[in-house]
């Protein structure tokens, strides 16, 4: 990246102390919605494996569904934090504001796709006759949760860009114990079954969206913006939000290929790929913290003009980065023995898998560099750049995945490119932050 003068070590503290202020809060929210399904998985579990299996494929389904609209929360975060940095708080929030419109009307056009298609999705997975009925029934209701899910996104952005994150963790903390409360008296209490838990966790994401949209009208009312759909607005936070969905998508394909492949590789291969997986998941939700941290602070530098104090920011960040990444790194290294049999008594599973977990060992102060550097570049607003950076990401890593079973590549291997793949994120992203391309000044970019 540009290079920026020595910091003092106050100023050093002093970001410090942001960071952390900022990336412990959000970490907690982050894991909030992992949370929401395990508890749902808990209490399902007990009725039957037919309604566990639908469970899981609706789940799926859903994640997807609202996981491919995150740039609700990061398209936001930046735009508002430019705002709030300029020191304009009522067109930062009516910034947010627009955002949150904007995730109504995507809720509301999803809901119109998934409440007729839901048996035909549930049959895209092969769901048998006994499963797919309560795959269909946990998706057809749960689908009405998903405009308060987007809306959820697009707040939490909203008070990123406030430089709020406590606010962030404290919804989510009340939406997990009313969701897993709910689950229990539905489906127990009123004999509900699998509908009982799908409506409580649309009544919990309502209930948490509520709590933010209370929140966002106090401020708004506060600082005298509009809470008033404006056309304009709404089009520009689509438009900001596009590059992020290319994005956002692109990395979907990444991780469904690289689950493709490990399919082709063998019934032990998939199973230590899916344990795997879910550390890796596991593992990003510590980084992406520092990234969300990233996204506010840099937005708010940048709109202040502040361009000394964005790239100071941006170097102690990668700092952070990547000593998390070592960190996290010899935690998987020391705790292999021991993770693997929480998952699998598989003695072939666990074969399999310890030398692609050292793989994902070594790889961590590479994820931890991409992360940081990720949240730096959406906290500028350069969505553009990350969606080509990613495009060109997915381009080298596809044919190299798609070559590894030809090749007799085994999981280990598969982990190696995925490592690659991270190579080739963090080259792209470090190069655009040594250009110092990204550092644009103002309340808008």
């Amino acid at each position: 990246m540009t290079q920026a003068p020595a910091e003092p070590k106050a100023a050093r503290r002093r970001h410090d102390r942001e960071i952390v202020a900022l990336a412990v809060p959000a970490f907690g929210a982050l894991i909030a919605e992992p949370l929401f399904v395990m508890a749902d998985s808990a209490i399902i579990g007990h009725l039957g494996t037919a309604q566990l299996a639908g469970l899981g494929i609706a789940s799926v389904l859903l994640t997807t569904a609202v996981s491919v609209f995150v740039f609700l929360a990061y398209a936001t975060t930046a735009a508002v934090a430019r705002r709030v940095g300029a020191g304009d708080l009522q067109a930062a929030i009516r910034q947010g504001v627009d955002g949150i419109w904007l995730a109504l009307l995507l809720g509301c056009a999803v809901i119109a796709v998934v409440l007729p298609s839901a048996p035909a999705l549930v049959d895209l997975f092969g769901a048998s006759d006994t499963v797919a009925p309560y795959a269909a029934t946990y998706l057809w209701i749960s689908a009405l949760g998903i405009p308060a899910m987007l809306v959820v996104l697009a707040s939490t952005g909203v008070l990123r860009g406030l430089q709020d994150t406590r606010t962030p963790l404290y919804v989510a903390i009340a939406g997990f114990v009313a969701n897993a409360a709910l689950n229990l008296g539905l489906v127990y209490g009123a004999d509900l079954g699998i509908a009982g838990s799908a409506w409580g966790t649309v009544i919990a994401q309502w209930g948490m969206a509520s709590a933010y949209l209370t929140v966002v009208v106090r401020g708004a009312r506060r600082h005298g913006a509009s809470l008033r759909p404006d056309t304009a607005g709404i089009r520009a936070s689509a438009q900001a939000g596009v590059p992020l969905l290319v994005r956002t998508l692109s990395l979907r394909a990444i991780l469904m290929i690289a689950t493709a492949v490990a399919a082709r590789l063998g019934d032990a291969d998939v199973a230590a790929h899916q344990i795997i997986l879910s550390l890796w998941s596991l593992l990003a939700f510590a980084l992406d913290a520092i990234a969300i941290a990233g996204q506010a602070i840099i937005g708010r530098y940048l709109g202040a003009n502040d361009t000394r104090g964005a790239r100071q920011a941006c170097r102690r960040m990668v700092e952070w980065g990547i000593a998390t990444g070592i960190v996290l790194g010899l935690l998987v290294i020391v705790s292999r023995p021991l993770f693997l049999p929480l998952f699998t008594s598989d003695t072939m599973v666990k074969d399999t898998a310890l030398p692609a977990l050292l793989m994902v060992a070594l790889s961590q102060p590479i994820c931890g560099i991409v992360f940081v550097l990720d949240g730096v570049l959406m906290g500028a607003g350069d969505g553009t750049y990350l969606a080509w950076a990613m495009l060109i990401t997915l381009a080298v890593f596809t044919p190299v995945a798609l070559l590894l079973p030809t090749l007799g590549g085994g999981l280990t291997a598969l982990w190696g490119a995925m490592t690659l793949m991270m190579t080739v994120r963090m080259l792209t992203l470090w190069l655009r932050a040594r250009s110092g391309r990204w550092m644009v000044t103002g309340a808008t970019r």
